[in-house]
């Protein structure tokens, strides 16, 4: 069995120039369009415009982990034309880029409920990450029918699923395991465009020490600089994990 990663409550993490994992929210799509005089769904298809630019940035810049928020387990409330539509452009993206990713080295994992998906788009998945399974540039992680608490409902089900005897004996490590990103180091920075400032039950777990980045910048805009800046916001943060300024120089 592979060893799980350091979390930042049962250890210190390495903190390194370059964020390990970066995790996105892109919002923003819609009112992108609506700036524009455009239908909400001109606003997705330059999402993913976007993504392919991040996608490629972040490996330019070394970073290990992107995960990306892309549909939430409370977006099935939004209008159904828009929600099929946008189960179609997560098709399309399966059947269209895969390629690309697997030629340019990146991994692809989805984390979420796929109960809700039609037996195509889950096949299509498990394809999907079959075939990019081996890739090392990259891992890219797309959340679709995620929800932070679902992340830890399923996680403590499996626990008690599987040593029942042990109910009420669970330990962190053991809960962190079951995550749907339970196998990838914790996200460094966590980046919300759009202007919003809430996590919106996206890996409520995993954010615990995260730093946390927010910017005006609508996800069709945000391009490699956008990027770069949000990295130079994380370099300049002092990750303490509990500790005191003093003890990280005394440490240094």
């Amino acid at each position: 069995m592979a060893e799980l990663p350091l979390t930042s409550t049962t250890g210190i993490p390495e903190v390194r120039p370059i964020p390990r994992h970066i995790a996105i929210i892109m919002d923003g799509n819609g009112r992108w369009a609506k700036l524009r005089g455009l239908p909400r769904a001109e606003g997705h298809r330059q999402g993913v415009e976007a993504v392919r630019r991040v996608v490629r940035h972040c490996a330019e810049l070394g970073v290990e982990h992107l995960t990306l928020f892309a549909f939430s387990s409370e977006n099935w409330r939004r209008p159904p034309e828009e929600v099929g539509f946008l189960m179609g452009l997560f098709r399309m993206m399966l059947q269209r880029e895969v390629t690309r990713m697997h030629r340019n080295g990146v991994r692809l994992t989805v984390i979420g409920d796929r109960g809700r998906f039609d037996a195509e788009l889950q096949s299509l998945i498990a394809k999907a990450e079959a075939r990019t399974a081996g890739n090392t540039k990259i891992c890219l992680n797309i959340a679709a029918n995620y929800g932070g608490r679902w992340d830890i409902v399923q996680a403590m089900n499996r626990l008690t699923r599987a040593h029942p005897e042990r109910a009420g004996c669970y330990t962190e490590l053991e809960l962190q395991a079951e995550l749907a990103l339970g196998w990838a180091p914790e996200p460094d920075l966590f980046i919300r465009t759009g202007g919003e400032q809430r996590l919106s039950n996206f890996l409520l777990w995993q954010l615990a020490y995260t730093e946390l980045y927010f910017t005006d910048t609508l996800w069709p805009d945000f391009r490699e600089e956008a990027l770069d800046e949000a990295v130079r916001s994380y370099q300049c943060r002092e990750r303490r994990f509990g500790r005191t300024s003093e003890q990280l120089a005394v440490s240094s």
